[in-house]
């Protein structure tokens, strides 16, 4: 009877093991199985990298530098930090089990010796050589950097890790384009949440001790019984602080933190952009500032590089010449080619925007702009129907001038208008004489 109770019992479980199998595979949740904060690294992780890649050290790497990565990238990675990054919890895992392994002399040793695909972290150190690769790390990642940032920080609680992932407060400041072009000092009025002074953000009534959390023993961790599983959360009674207060403080009320308003100097580099957010601490926490940047009157942005317009004559656009244009920091003289044409550009090496980080300079472009007089004067327009009859690439007509039936153009009453301008009474041929670019010359001297 009892060997068929046995039989009986075990045909059960079975069957049991078979439909959580079946919803597993489907990827449906057990009824009975509630989520947890808390993450187990898999050999599969390891696969598609090298465990020195992913924490992004050398292989001759010190103990003290891979330390240092894991906790640079676990702070990057933390899924407090990526809430809406479905992919975080896996690359924080990868960091974990590559820390675990890496920071192990003699798992490294194993693993720099066998590689990924031979060897087996929960059996390296064992005395056992490894030629294939049986499962994964039973390392808990939450747990890892608990003690990792811990370390770190000086024995800093687990309530303030999670603290350190809340998100920080965000400031808009305006810049003008030349602020933001040259970089400048500017204060900033923010009101955020701080230490308490009264405390000094620790909670409780100065003079007054706190008590350890018997619940989580003072871990901040406590462990779940969810029938076949048992899980690590934080804990429901210190909140992950690890010790409970008994009397709170008077001013902050327990919380450790007050609001105060306050101003800091932003120190502004130069070449910041339109946009462009910077991270900024401010006593114990840290501010992010959103940098909005007016358009400029004179200039256009490209990166580092500036564009702006200048406008010539019609005369210096023939004949060349000098002008000046506004520069970024100050007034530049440009040299002007002969039969500069509209839209040429005249680059201008080093005159544009600092760029960050480097101690190079981005180009000012000016672009060439003729302005064409509104009025003319009786000799001006005289001159120029001379001109007009000398041209021969002319599609069309000009307003002034006939053709003559040789194909040239000729003007009637160009050279009475220079003779009644002039009020000389000079013989004809002297009048003609030395044509259009003679008067252009006289025009201009």
């Amino acid at each position: 009877m009892l060997n068929e109770c046995s039989v009986w019992s075990k045909n059960h479980l079975e069957y049991f093991y078979l439909y959580l199998y079946i919803l597993l595979s489907a990827g449906l949740r057990c009824p009975h199985v509630s989520t947890c904060h808390s993450f187990h690294t898999s050999s599969m992780l390891a696969n598609s990298q090298d465990f020195y890649e992913i924490l992004g050290v050398s292989r001759t790497a010190t103990q003290k530098d891979i330390k240092k990565a894991y906790y640079q990238l676990a702070k990057k990675y933390h899924p407090d930090t990526n809430p809406d990054d479905p992919e975080a919890k896996e690359k924080f895992a990868k960091l974990a089990e590559a820390y675990e392994t890496l920071s192990d002399e003699v798992k490294r040793k194993q693993y720099d010796t066998y590689g990924a695909a031979g060897f087996d972290p929960r059996r390296a150190g064992a005395g056992q050589q490894q030629y294939y690769r049986a499962g994964g790390s039973n390392i808990d990642p939450e747990e890892l950097f608990r003690k990792i940032f811990g370390e770190f920080s000086g024995g800093m609680g687990f309530g303030d890790i999670h603290s350190m992932f809340e998100q920080r407060p965000e400031f808009v400041m305006e810049l003008t384009f030349s602020e933001a072009a040259k970089g400048v000092n500017k204060d900033l009025s923010v009101n955020i949440e701080d230490d308490c002074p009264r405390c000094d953000g620790k909670g409780n009534e100065p003079g007054t001790k706190v008590s350890l959390c018997h619940y989580c023993n003072g871990t901040g961790m406590e462990s779940v019984n969810t029938g076949p599983f048992m899980m690590r959360t934080t804990c429901r009674r210190c909140g992950g602080k690890g010790s409970i207060i008994n009397t709170v403080c008077a001013l902050c009320r327990g919380s450790g933190q007050t609001k105060k308003r306050q101003t800091v100097t932003v120190p502004i580099p130069a070449g910041v952009e339109d946009g462009q957010t910077v991270r900024m601490s401010v006593g114990k926490r840290e501010i992010l500032i959103t940098f909005r940047v007016q358009r400029s009157p004179v200039f256009r942005r490209s990166g580092a590089d500036i564009h702006s317009d200048m406008f010539i004559s019609i005369a210096q656009a023939i004949l060349g010449g000098t002008a000046t244009t506004q520069g970024l920091h100050e007034t530049i003289s440009i040299m002007i080619p002969s039969s500069c044409q509209a839209d040429q550009v005249i680059r201008l090496q080093g005159k544009g925007i600092r760029r960050m980080n480097s101690y190079s300079y981005g180009d000012h472009y000016v672009h060439i702009k003729i302005r064409v007089p509104k009025k003319l004067t009786r000799r001006q327009r005289s001159l120029l129907l001379s001109y007009a009859e000398e041209e021969t690439d002319v599609h069309g007509t000009v307003n002034g001038v006939s053709p003559s039936a040789g194909g040239s153009s000729t003007s009637a009453s160009a050279e009475k208008t220079t003779s009644s301008e002039e009020g000389q009474d000079k013989p004809q041929e002297q009048k003609e004489e030395g044509g259009f670019f003679s008067k252009l010359k006289k025009m201009f001297s």
